[in-house]
């Protein structure tokens, strides 16, 4: 990643991640969730293919010794979870799953002190509760329908992600961030190939009709989810606190929902505007208490 700190790189991902589901959204209808996953993961590994041919990585890439971790990091990462929440949306809303991602930040506190050793401190767990609090009131006044089955798949599958978090961590220091978020794309595609055959057969659709709204949904999944975003993401974890960076992506929804705003799906008023500014607040907290670590 050239000449970004891994703060930036934080924050640069929060930007591009905020962007996908806005782009489910127009692509509603034209390309199933399964398909969004899959095709998304193949096509991100395929525009890896000349870093593999040019570093000799393929070796690396189907290490026995490595295996177990990879798999991990793609099925957990990006197949399954991906996968859960979109389906998750065919039965309840938008506004529910984005309050419900926010537990990923308890499950990030939870996991990187038992698995990381991580020792959260005072700033960043009110900097942490600033975000979620102020997530949720942008999300809650814009009204909300309760849906348990969708929500119940939403809380039951965040964890996946800080799974996949922690076992990046804990790769060797000499691999590259590049080659870590190709890992994650090959290993999602080829992870969930088996688990879409055999679901298809169980009525789970999987289908991209050849349009622009369609072919162009899995091209920003590709490029800009699956690569841009979870390059700067592992810049950032492998410098920094997970528990820390999981508490400064969690605004993401707040960005969402300007963008939302920008495109005329939404409209904002003076409740979203103060959870905004808690949500902001919390960020800013968090990433003082990462630039002072950095510093020391």
């Amino acid at each position: 990643m050239v000449a970004l700190s891994p703060l930036q790189a934080l924050w640069m991902s929060v930007i591009i991640t905020a962007a996908y589901p806005v782009a489910g959204k127009i692509g509603a209808g034209e390309v199933s969730p399964a398909a969004i996953v899959l095709f998304g993961s193949l096509l991100a590994w395929l525009l890896f293919m000349p870093l593999l041919f040019k570093n000799k990585f393929w070796g690396i890439l189907f290490s026995k010794d490595l295996f177990f971790k990879f798999s991990a990091i793609g099925l957990f990462g990006s197949g399954l979870p991906l996968l859960c929440m979109f389906i998750a949306l065919n039965y309840t809303t938008p506004a529910n799953a984005a309050i419900l991602n926010q537990s990923e930040a308890v499950y990030s506190l939870i996991l990187s002190a038992w698995l990381l050793k991580e020792r959260p401190c005072k700033r960043q767990l009110y900097g942490t509760a600033l975000v979620i609090g102020g997530v949720v009131l942008v999300l809650l006044s814009a009204g909300l329908s309760i849906k348990l089955k969708g929500d119940l798949i939403v809380l039951g599958s965040v964890w996946m992600f800080q799974l996949s978090h922690i076992t990046a961590k804990k790769l060797p220091k000499n691999l590259p961030d590049s080659f870590i978020t190709c890992v994650r794309c090959a290993y999602a595609f080829l992870c969930l190939l088996p688990i879409l055959f055999v679901a298809s057969f169980f009525g789970l659709p999987v289908y991209c009709n050849i349009s622009l709204k369609g072919i162009g949904t899995v091209v920003f999944m590709a490029v800009c989810i699956n690569i841009a975003s979870n390059l700067l993401w592992y810049k950032a974890i492998r410098n920094m606190s997970l528990a820390k960076a999981t508490a400064v992506i969690q605004t993401y929804p707040a960005f969402t929902y300007l963008i939302s705003v920008a495109l005329g799906y939404d409209k904002l008023g003076v409740l979203q505007i103060f959870g905004l500014v808690l949500a902001m607040g919390g960020a800013y907290m968090v990433t003082n208490t990462i630039r002072k670590e950095n510093a020391k």
